[in-house]
């Protein structure tokens, strides 16, 4: 073989070997995008043919909320833990348009028509569930876990609006809807690292902070702490596990509270305890953090001031709690403070009560007297609570975002201004 025809060979053996490293290469890049959309496939997406151009998705910035109610079609239910207790609904538009963009972490709004058993018919029930996923052109997500009677009182019924999605609401069914919402959300503007903090079903809305970040690629670094009792209890366990396993910048800290003897330390869980300050200081670099908790009221009583203890800023803490409905507190409500004593009259009930800001609203002054109050969201979006002003003036903690009949209040947060008449 001459010297030229070797060196040829050669020559092509290095392209061959560039090629194959490069297809290899090329061949885990795709590994780890799909990784990293390792969530539910898009429900309704139009079939691309090889060698077509696939359609131009639509900008969903552009696309506006609507207004008032829009009818969702469930297209899949997911159970999501061992326990069977928390289940995924994808929800597709009925009208088969496409679906507003919102910020990862805010909630949507359901009307629901629920049997009563005590009349035998039906009543309207309205809930705030949280979006589970990032934001998609075609479908929505929720993950609803269901609600037993509570421990220290099982007479109690269970939850009515949760228990009613998991035995009645099947693929196929239809619900009314209202555009995402609510104040609790990810700051776009923030360049911090991200610290995510969720006790059980809080981590839903920190599912759809996570997954926008994974999707995005963003290069900072996110830490999610997740406590749960068990292994039962863990939703979306082996996603997070791909997301940690794809993502250099992806730490998984999960606390189990009473592991099982199945449960294994650093393979099913990182710690053993609960969830608390001193894990969180022990655990994370020094530095500032941009903080998103959400949990039981519990947890969120002791750890988001422990956090601004130990130095956080309020303004780098974000919170919402999760109990009998989503409460998403505010760190700089409007002032209460009025000049003069002022009543609040319940006209139905015929009571009057001393106004003394020890309530953080309305509706909390009603429940504390025993008025009953229909109420969902408490967050001033859903309208449940809106109640007929007779007489007087109210101020709000933050701008409703459901719309407010003239003369009327959400109790939810508002508080009082004057003597006030309610018609309750």
């Amino acid at each position: 073989m001459s010297t030229t025809a070797f060196a040829i060979l050669i020559s092509g053996l290095i392209l061959l070997q560039v090629a194959g490293f490069a297809a290899f290469g090329f061949y885990r890049q795709q590994v780890r995008y799909r990784a990293l959309e390792r969530l539910e496939p898009d429900l309704g997406a139009p079939p691309v043919l090889t060698g077509a151009t696939p359609p131009a998705a639509p900008d969903m910035a552009r696309i506006p909320a609507w207004s008032g109610d829009r009818e969702f079609v469930v297209q899949r239910r997911v159970i999501e833990d061992g326990n069977a207790s928390v289940c995924s609904f994808y929800l597709a538009p009925a009208d088969g348009g496409p679906l507003p963009s919102y910020r990862p972490g805010q909630y949507l709004t359901f009307k629901l028509e629920v049997p009563d058993p005590a009349t035998n018919t039906t009543k309207t029930v309205v809930r705030c569930y949280s979006l589970s996923d990032r934001p998609r052109v075609n479908q929505y997500r929720v993950s609803i876990k269901r609600v037993p009677a509570p421990a220290n009182g099982p007479d109690a019924p269970p939850g009515v609006a949760s228990n009613y999605f998991h035995d009645h609401i099947q693929e196929g069914a239809r619900l009314s809807v209202r555009a995402p919402s609510g104040h609790f959300y990810l700051n776009e503007d923030s360049k911090l690292p991200i610290v995510l903090i969720a006790g059980g079903i809080g981590i839903t809305p920190l599912l759809s902070i996570l997954n926008t970040l994974a999707h995005r690629g963003d290069p900072r670094e996110v830490w999610l702490f997740h406590g749960v009792r068990n292994r039962g209890e863990q939703i979306m366990k082996e996603h997070l596990a791909s997301l940690r396993d794809t993502h250099p910048g992806f730490q998984l800290h999960v606390c189990y509270g009473e592991p099982s003897e199945e449960d294994v330390q650093g393979v099913d869980y990182q710690h053993r305890g609960w969830l608390d300050i001193r894990l969180l200081q022990k655990t994370l670099r020094f530095g500032r953090y941009e903080f998103y908790v959400c949990g039981p009221p519990m947890m969120m009583e002791a750890l988001v001031p422990a956090l601004e203890a130990s130095g956080v800023t309020p303004e780098n803490i974000h919170y919402e709690s999760f109990g009998p409905a989503s409460l998403t507190k505010r760190r700089a409500p409007v002032s209460t403070t009025v000049s003069a004593p002022v009543a609040v009259r319940f006209s139905q009930s015929g009571k009057t009560i001393q106004w003394d800001s020890t309530s953080e609203s309305l509706l909390e002054l009603a429940e504390d007297q025993g008025i009953r109050v229909d109420s969902g969201c408490r967050a001033g979006s859903c309208g449940s609570c809106q109640t007929r002003i007779e007489s007087g003036e109210v101020t709000y903690q933050q701008t409703p975002d459901a719309d407010v009949e003239p003369g009327h209040c959400l109790l939810c947060i508002a508080t009082p201004t004057t003597d006030l008449t309610l018609a309750l």
